[in-house]
Parts: structure tokens; sequence; C-alpha cells
């Protein structure tokens, strides 16, 4: 990884900063099994994976770490849950700086909000997950809660989780909600496992690009869940992914959106030429191999440098128009 930073570097000027990125650790003290299509899984082997990406975020002193949610899995046994998390947190905090967390189905699928957030240090109220922060004047990064509306981690009486057990209702009609047979198409999003973004979420964010829009401030959009359908599998993207999207082109200022949850990863350029980021997840590396990085930040472009089974990545930006 260092030879290929000194590549980007040798190429143009330093960049401006740099911070790690990780995605779908999953770790349970269990044996390694597959996904329900088959893939491997490595459950015990992916808090290594973790530990080795510490290392190298120390090693080069990244501003700071994004980690794009599921750290535990949802097999991890549930007398186990809260031990487990606090022990791949207790990874993170090895890092010489500050960890951005999202939460995943699989941290809903082993605790509940209101244990969950305050170990991730999310500290918003009424249990929402979505903040933003700026590590610099010129950039923001906003972090979406995908399970805002969502069927899991909410209380059972809950209006978001009322509201989500009402649209999957309506959307899939079998009895299992996280299985897509009979959905077509961009329909087979609509599973339990997946979640959405609402209202009063919606209405922050477009706050919030006003604001960045206002500062010429550079944003960077990250969420668990996948925001475009070149960028994603159909059975990953955020319920409501469109809408989202529908408001983020309203804006200049974004340039990129990063997400997880798609194991595989994937990188698009959508229409409005924001890059769509999906990250490898450090689960799915057989033992030996890792899956996280670093992005270098410039004025013109994100560069992302992965390790092994995470693909580098040059993302550059559609020039900001005069105000």
């Amino acid at each position: 990884m260092a030879s290929a930073n000194q590549l980007v570097n040798a190429q143009g000027k330093q960049p401006l900063f740099s911070f790690g990125v990780i995605s779908d650790v999953q770790y349970a003290d269990i044996p390694d099994g597959c996904s329900f299509i088959g893939v491997p899984r490595f459950y015990r082997h992916s808090i290594l994976v973790l530990q080795r990406a510490v290392q190298h975020w120390n090693d080069y002193k990244h501003k700071f770490v994004l980690n794009f949610g599921d750290i535990v899995d949802g097999f991890c046994p549930k007398d186990q849950s809260l031990s487990t998390v606090r022990k791949v947190i207790g990874e993170f905090e090895n890092f010489n700086g500050t960890v951005y967390h999202m939460i995943g189905n699989h941290c809903l699928y082993n605790l509940p909000r209101d244990k969950l957030l305050p170990i991730l240090k999310i500290s918003n109220p009424d249990g929402r997950a979505y903040y933003d922060f700026s590590p610099t004047p010129e950039f923001r990064f906003v972090i979406l809660d995908g399970y805002d509306i969502s069927a899991i981690g909410w209380p059972q009486d809950h209006p978001n989780a009322l509201e989500a057990l009402k649209f999957l209702q309506e959307k899939n009609p079998n009895s299992e909600k996280n299985s897509p047979v009979g959905l077509v198409g961009l329909e087979r999003r609509f599973l339990m496992f997946n979640g959405g973004v609402g209202k009063e979420q919606l209405e922050w964010l477009d706050g919030i690009l006003q604001e960045a829009t206002k500062m010429r401030q550079i944003v960077v959009i990250c969420c668990h869940l996948p925001l475009d359908p070149g960028a994603s599998s159909q059975e990953a993207l955020l319920w409501n992914y469109d809408e989202v999207m529908n408001l983020i082109h309203g804006y200049n200022c974004v340039k990129v959106c990063f997400s997880g949850h798609d194991h595989k990863g994937g990188h698009s350029i959508d229409s409005h030429g924001i890059h769509h980021r999906v990250f490898e997840a450090a689960l799915e590396c057989p033992p030996g191999t890792d899956a996280f990085g670093y992005v270098d930040v410039y004025n013109d472009r994100l560069s992302l440098v992965g390790t092994d089974r995470m693909a580098s990545t040059d993302m550059y930006f559609n020039p900001q128009p005069d105000l």
C-alpha cells in the first residue's frame, strides 16, 4: 500500500488529508460458514483483518476512520452479542484518532438502538443514527441512517418500525420478508434486511446540503446501504434510494457516495457525475487476505487505495459551478 500511495503522490501534489475505511467486519466467535447464496464467510478471521487495518491506519497517521457498519454477525449467539460488539469496538478504539461508525442490519440483529448507539458513540436524540462532521472547512461528511425506517432495531411499537412493516406488507408479498421471490428488478430491494431514510432525516439532509452549498464545501455521503443500482446488486439497495438521490441531485456539492452492505463491492458514476463506491466486505476475506483501505483527499478527487480484496479507485469530481 505504501508504494501505491507514493505513486499517487508522485503524480501530483500531496493529499489534503487521508482517512481509513472498512466495512462489514461481521465478526463472531463461530465456525466459518456461507451466505445464503453460498459465498464463504470467515467469521473469526474478520477481526484479524480489522486488527491489521488499525495497525496500518496508525502507521500512516490517517486523520480519521469510517466504519460502514455490520461489525458483528447476525449468527453471533445472542447471549454474546453485547460482549462481542464491545470486543470489536475495542479493536477500533486502538486507532489513534476518531472512528465514525454507521449502523447496519447485523448490528441491529444483535443489539437494539438504545444499547448499540452509546457503544458506537453516536449521541443523537431519539435513537437516530445520522450526523455530519467537517474534518476541514472545505469538506463535509454526511452519515446517513439507512435503518431509520426499519423493522429491526426499534421497539416493535415504535412509529418507524410500524411504518417499515406497513411498507413491507405493501411491497413484498412473501411471508418471509427477507425473500425476494416474485419481486422483479429494482423491487428486489424491498427486503427486511434493508431499510429507508425517513421524512425528518430527508429534511435534515436538505438543510445540510443547503448549508454546505453556501459554504462551498465538497460533500461526501456515507451510508451502510448503497444508493445507486449501478454500484450494487438490486437486493442491497436502500428502500428509497431514488428519493434520497433526487434530493442530492438538486445540489452540486455532493461528489461521492460511499457504502457497504453489498459484500462484493462496486463502483459507478451516476447521471449527475456522482461517484458511488461500495466497499468490499472484511468478512469474506479468506485467512491471510484483507479488505480495508484509505482514501487520499484532493481538491479535485478522492483516491481510494485498497488492500488485497478492496480495489483501488480514483474518483474525480465534476467542477463546482460558480455561485
